[in-house]
């Protein structure tokens, strides 16, 4: 069996679809994936307009090694079915869609992005932002093979909620930890949601370590600014890299003997397995480049 190729998530760039400046500067970001958008960064008279830019963006082939996703309007907007349609035809590499609800929503949208002739590597990202997707989650990111992640949206939970942004982010970890939990059960990736203050480094950094301590894939981001912190966070260190191999030799030096120890502590397969996804993700990023 082929193990499956780890495609690294570390920073993903909202970019607004309207702004052709945004776009252009986009192509030389060291994000890892981008999000084109044409929900929130787009106001009402630009839509049209911005889905045309964001599809030939998208189909142009110039963002070299990122990830290039498109934002659809969501389910039941005036512009959700030809958001999909063309973006269908664009082929990006997934279209995101905010305030996913769902299993049924799901299997609305693969429908729509199959009937419009989207090609097989176009994949579904979904928003989770609201209580019942939440507490829906698993039957969510179970629904569909297309659906490959979630993207959390942290400023919708908060407000659904009535709750508050707070350092630490105490009111919302709960429901963090579920979509977690979820994405995990069904093997899909899930990204962290945005930090607001692109001016508070500090608070920025200390969210990516605990976004990363928690077991995302990496973090959405709203300025240029946050992508090196992003991109260092949920990297594995040099000292992960260099343990996870020290480990895996311990243990293959080792077999047959019983109990394998490195460093001190005892080696099991689970550790081994740890050590081997932390080598995968480190080697996918240096192939980036």
């Amino acid at each position: 069996m082929t193990e499956p190729t780890f495609t690294p998530l570390r920073s993903v760039l909202y970019m607004p679809s309207s702004n052709e400046r945004a776009l252009e500067k986009a192509k030389s970001i060291a994000c890892d994936a981008l999000i084109l958008d044409l929900e929130d960064a787009v106001a009402p008279d630009a839509k049209e307009a911005a889905r045309e830019s964001a599809c030939a963006a998208a189909a142009s082939g110039e963002y070299g090694r990122r990830t290039v996703t498109i934002r659809a309007n969501g389910i039941g907007t005036r512009w959700h079915d030809a958001d999909l349609a063309a973006i269908a035809q664009a082929g990006p590499d997934a279209v995101v869609v905010p305030k996913v609800n769902s299993a049924a929503e799901v299997h609305q949208l693969v429908d729509a992005l199959e009937k419009a002739g989207a090609p097989d590597h176009t994949k579904l990202w979904a928003m989770i932002e609201t209580p019942v997707a939440v507490l829906d989650a698993l039957s969510i990111a179970r629904a569909s093979e297309r659906l490959t992640a979630f993207v959390i949206g942290t400023n919708d939970l908060v407000k659904e909620l009535y709750a508050e942004h707070v350092p630490g982010r105490a009111p919302i970890l709960p429901s963090l930890h579920t979509a977690l939990l979820a994405a995990r059960a069904a093997g899909i990736a899930v990204l962290d949601g945005v930090y607001n203050d692109v001016k508070d480094t500090d608070g920025f950094l200390a969210e990516c370590r605990q976004g990363r301590e928690m077991g995302f894939d990496g973090k959405t981001l709203i300025h240029p600014g946050q992508v090196d912190g992003a991109n260092t966070a949920f990297a594995p260190s040099e000292q992960a890299v260099d343990d996870a191999r020290g480990l895996i030799q311990a243990w293959e030096d080792g077999a047959g003997s019983g109990v394998v120890t490195y460093k001190g502590r005892m080696v099991e397969n689970l550790h081994v397995d740890s050590a081997r996804r932390t080598l995968a993700i480190h080697e996918a990023i240096r192939a980036l480049g």
